[in-house]
Order: structure tokens, then sequence, then C-alpha cells
């Protein structure tokens, strides 16, 4: 089964994948967690680029933006993703092709059926069994996304959060537009609740799906 996990910063997608896995290996399940952008020796020279600002003096040319993301998604499926699904094993993503069609296509108003098209490619035509999509108001999730990157240590990952309240905005209505339009695979699930109220409601989907 491939799961993945959706939202804004900020939203608590990563630390509820984090306990569903401990869920999912606690019933016996053997679980692969990987993250978009990295996963790969390659992916995570990438993820730097992507997420670290740096002394950007030209900046990232949006379709540039796109494809590193794609490169990134075509390594992660070809050396990990895939292998882990045909031996039967449970995937656990934190992003996947939804977060480029809302922030790259909704976000930067990027051609979303060119994203599309790209995305099929570099999947090499995988899609989720499941994607639970952690929704909250975008001024709740930068909060929680400035004071996580305040508390980490090293290079922070902020190039993101440094967009306009809009740019966040888009991308949030982005996400809800596309469960309205697959809601059997898309999963919203409220998250501006307790942790622990959250992760309830998300091991009770998965393991209903399971």
């Amino acid at each position: 089964m491939f799961i993945t996990f959706e939202g804004i910063e900020g939203c608590g997608k990563t630390t509820q994948l984090e306990m569903l896995r401990d869920h999912l290996e606690w019933k016996g399940r053997q679980c692969v967690v990987v993250r978009e952008p990295g996963g790969t020796e390659l992916g995570e020279r990438i993820r730097n680029i992507l997420l670290v600002m740096e002394d950007e003096a030209e900046g990232i040319e949006p379709w540039a933006e796109l494809f590193l993301y794609s490169a990134s998604r075509a390594q992660l499926v070809k050396n990990i993703i895939r292998p882990a699904l045909e031996e039967e094993k449970v995937v656990l993503c934190d992003r996947f092709t939804d977060s480029t069609i809302t922030y790259q296509g909704h976000g930067r108003g990027l051609d979303i059926d060119a994203i599309r098209t790209i995305n099929s490619y570099s999947t090499f035509g995988i899609t989720p069994d499941v994607t639970i999509l952690l929704d909250c108001p975008v001024e709740t999730g930068l909060k929680r996304a400035w004071l996580r990157i305040e508390n980490s240590e090293g290079s922070p990952e902020d190039r993101f959060e440094r967009e306009t309240l809009k740019f966040h905005v888009r991308v949030r209505n982005g996400y809800l537009e596309l469960a309205q339009k697959e809601p059997r695979r898309i999963r919203i699930v409220d998250g501006t609740r307790e942790i622990s109220v959250i992760h309830e409601e998300i091991c009770d989907i998965i393991d209903k799906v399971i």
C-alpha cells in the first residue's frame, strides 16, 4: 500500500506520518518512510537546492523548480518506492505529486495539465492508494512552521515559508480542490485539533482501507 501525506506548511503531516508508521509497525506491517524532495542521495542534494534559502541572486525559475522536484521524484520511485511496493511493504511518503500540482500549479501558476503529464513520467505510473490531507488555516500553519524553523539546527528549510500569504492561500485552495475531485483517495483531516485526536482519526481511516 502506498500512503501519502499532504498539506500546507506547518499542517503537522510529518508528525502524523511518523505516528502512523509506529501504529502500523505495532500491527505487524513492514513500513518504508520517505520524503519529498529527498529520500535518495541525489534527492537530498536537490532538497537542499529547493528548500534552503541561500543567496539566490537569480532565484529559481518556476519551471526549473518543477523539473528539480520531478528529478528527485523519479529517483525516489525507481530506487525505493517501487521496490518496496513490489515487496508488499507499506510506503509512507511525506509529499508526492499533489504537492507539485498545488505548489507549482496553483501556487506558481504553471500549467496544471503539463504538470500532470510530467508527474506521470516521474512516477512511472505509480499513484497513492490513500492520501491524508492535513488541513488548517494558512496563518496557523505558518505560525507552526516558523516555530519549528526557529528551533531547528543547521541551515533552515524556509524557502517556501518566505512566500507571500496569498501564495499559501492558493496552495491550500488547490489542495481542497483536489480533494473535492478525488474524495475516495484524498481524505481531509482537520489539522487544528490535538495531535492524539488527529492520530486516532488517521489510524481509523487507514485501518479500514487495509
